[in-house]
């Protein structure tokens, strides 16, 4: 197996590069798709949640308020530290779990916005982030997913700082550039994981 950890900011582009790297023969484990499997009702990190957080962030029917859960932590370092605390060790442990059940010679991508903020030990080939500038991101938070500007850049803020994740990885994707290019460094970065994939085998 190949592994590639694919990480970035929040609306800096990860999901466009990793769609494309599905269509060329990748299969994507998604950790904010583990994270929301982990605190659904009846998981583990949901009555974890409960326990430290209180049952007014469920609702009549058992089911975490993730907007109000995310109200209380974007606001509250100790809050966030325990979340995190609770679901980043669940998340990897699925992860390790996906990545256990695919086959030998897979192009694995693991897309994780956390990957600096979790401390993802994950045995990655390759570590590769999708970076744009705050402003850009900020912008596309409101165009596309209807926040407030100050809601926008609180969510940037409480992620890892660019530097930071830069540090960990191998390989940089500008997405402060027209999509065709960055579909285009994409896809030569792909080339080069299939080369490195073939000297490993």
């Amino acid at each position: 197996m190949f592994l590639i950890g694919l990480t970035g900011g929040i609306a800096a582009g990860k999901s466009t590069v990793a769609a494309l790297w599905q269509e060329l023969g990748g299969i994507e484990i998604d950790a904010d798709a583990l994270a929301r499997q982990v605190v659904e009702r009846g998981a583990p990190g949901a009555d974890l949640i409960r326990e430290r957080f209180g049952a007014e962030f469920f609702d009549s029917d058992g089911n975490l308020d993730r907007k109000a859960l995310a109200a209380l932590v974007f606001n509250d370092a100790q809050a966030k530290k325990d979340l995190e605390g609770i679901v980043h060790p669940l998340v990897q442990e699925k992860a390790r779990q996906a990545l256990a059940s695919l086959p030998t010679e897979a192009m694995a991508i693991y897309t994780v916005p956390l990957l600096v903020e979790a401390n993802v030990s994950l045995p990655f080939d390759v570590v590769v982030t999708v970076e744009a500038p705050e402003e850009l991101r900020v912008q596309r938070l409101v165009d596309t997913r209807n926040m407030t500007e100050a809601e926008a850049v609180s969510r940037i803020k409480n992620q890892a700082q660019p530097i930071e994740r830069v540090s960990r990885a191998d390989f940089v994707l500008n997405s402060n550039q027209g999509l065709d290019q960055l579909l285009e460094d994409a896809r030569g970065l792909w080339a080069e994981f299939l080369r490195r994939a073939e000297d490993k085998n």
